[in-house]
């Protein structure tokens, strides 16, 4: 299983909503190390929610139902889009300053490349970030 942490400014698209929708696609990724991240996905990986820009905090546990696809939101066929699902809510947001405070998340790509949208975790990571959400 891989693990990844996708991030969403919570005025266009909600850990709230995304629920609400119990499905979506995951669209509008417009760099291509966050493609290629996307491209890494295989159905059945589990991905963190990340609030960006308000909030700034994991809020949730998503996994991979469908692989990487052509995005439908563009003609271009170099973006791609996977579909993801909600899994369950952290007890406790785990914000960013939590994070960076974190000496074992030191060198994740939510600090190391703040603006990157769709980054891959080590299982670690991942169980750590849960942990303290825990």
């Amino acid at each position: 299983m891989n693990y990844f942490l996708v991030k969403s400014e919570p005025f266009k698209y909600s850990w709230d909503q995304f629920n609400k929708d119990g499905r979506t696609f995951w669209d509008g990724v417009r760099n291509y190390q966050a493609r290629n991240n996307i491209k890494l996905m295989k159905e059945g990986d589990l991905v963190l929610f990340y609030h960006s820009n308000e909030g700034k905090n994991v809020v949730g546990i998503a996994k991979v139902v469908r692989e990487f696809y052509q995005d439908p939101t563009t003609d271009d066929a170099n973006w791609v889009v996977v579909d993801l699902s909600p899994v369950e809510t952290l007890k406790n947001p785990v914000s960013l300053e939590q994070i960076k405070a974190e000496e074992s998340l030191k060198e994740i790509s939510l600090i190391k490349q703040g603006r990157l949208s769709v980054m891959q975790l080590k299982a670690t990571e991942f169980d750590k970030i849960l942990e303290m959400g825990s």
